[in-house]
């Protein structure tokens, strides 16, 4: 029987005190969304997906918990109602005043933990920043999502999995079971060829706004996707901090 998880928390609730004596010189900031995830998950769902990556990741490594960003770039999926979205180029300008903040406080390293995919603007500011000399990092990228699903069964591929998906259900339903309405088991919905998403946004695709097929999410699908990301951040640590 799958067995939920305790909910997982959008603030770190650590003090001052408890900062210092981490000593982390690597910090997560959580990076989500505010839009539309279908009839049945909340509009915050990249959001608190990215908290429970940064959850699972800074209770095994030695890094400093941020809270997250929860309102990024989601303009494909402005069509539904609830969606908020800002430009690129303030996601971008948010995140590097993040990045100098921690560097004048001694925390030299920061890996944005992203949890909505139409984020593509982070690829470039961590290219920037790690060529201008900094430390950056973005996790998990698509190879991280891609191997995690598969150790966990998630049997629907990436590409059909695009949005609501058996993925993002499965995690929600062992992490924040209490955010997952009823239906998820009855609205699949696959649409692989997207080749006009970025022009005419996701409306076209999707009338429900799901694309993928939570009726296979699974609590148990949830929690090994996270763990295996946990596992999967190790690398990334040590590239950045080889830098």
């Amino acid at each position: 029987m799958d067995t939920p998880a305790p909910a997982v928390r959008a603030l770190p609730l650590e003090t001052t005190g408890d900062a210092a004596e981490r000593k982390a010189t690597v910090a997560l900031l959580p990076v989500g969304s505010y839009e539309q995830h279908g009839p049945y998950l909340p509009l915050s769902t990249d959001t608190l997906i990215a908290c429970a990556v940064a959850e699972r990741v800074a209770a095994s490594y030695p890094v400093q918990p941020l809270p997250p960003l929860t309102v990024s770039c989601s303009q494909e999926h402005a069509r539904w109602p609830g969606t908020v979205s800002i430009t690129a180029g303030t996601l971008g300008a948010v995140v590097r005043d993040v990045a100098h903040s921690l560097r004048r406080s001694g925390v030299p390293g920061l890996v944005l933990v992203n949890g909505h995919g139409g984020n593509y603007v982070l690829r470039n500011v961590v290219q920037e920043a790690t060529a201008d000399g900094h430390r950056m990092a973005l996790f998990p990228v698509a190879a991280d999502w891609e191997d995690a699903a598969a150790k966990a069964g998630v049997e629907t591929p990436a590409r059909s999995d695009m949005h609501a998906g058996e993925l993002e259900t499965s995690i929600l339903l062992h992490a924040r079971p209490d955010c997952v309405r009823e239906g998820y088991e009855t609205t699949d919905w696959l649409s692989d060829d997207r080749r006009h998403l970025h022009t005419l946004g996701l409306g076209p695709y999707t009338e429900s706004g799901v694309v993928g097929r939570p009726s296979l999410a699974t609590a148990r699908k949830g929690d090994d996707v996270l763990t295996a990301l946990t596992g999967a951040f190790a690398g990334h640590l040590e590239a950045l901090e080889s830098l």
